[in-house]
């Protein structure tokens, strides 16, 4: 199935797509109960959908992931429509994205220099360097 092809309250949908915007999850308790939900867009050839993230999807799906949808359920909020696995579906991803695998390599951030630092980088040999 293709984005293309989705229509609201449609049920057995079944599609792969590619993650390209995650947005902020939100915290909300219902019946006496906490969760997580999270809006995230996704993309195949034929366009983009909103895709509803429930749980521990939220944490399991990232930027740049290729997902695939199992028996997903659309809604429409306020004109829009959003894909989400519903009750009965499942979302599983595929394939990890580029994004996740390099958020991995990026080196910890330097703690910024002290005087006393910046003061013992400027001396060379016990010469003080001029600065211009």
């Amino acid at each position: 199935m293709e984005i293309k092809d989705l229509e609201p309250r449609q049920g057995k949908v079944d599609l792969i797509a590619t993650v390209v915007e995650k947005e902020e999850p939100r915290e909300f308790e219902k019946f006496g109960k906490s969760g997580k939900v999270c809006n995230a867009t996704i993309k195949d050839d034929t366009g983009t959908v909103k895709l509803t993230l429930w749980n521990e999807q939220v944490e399991q799906v990232n930027v740049g992931d290729k997902i695939q949808m199992t028996n997903g359920y659309v809604n429409e909020w306020q004109g829009e429509k959003q894909l989400s696995s519903g009750k009965f579906g499942n979302l599983e991803v595929v394939e990890k994205g580029e994004a996740a695998d390099a958020s991995a390599s990026v080196p910890e951030p330097k703690e910024p220099a002290t005087v006393d630092e910046v003061l013992e980088e400027d001396i060379v040999d016990d010469t003080v360097l001029e600065k211009e």
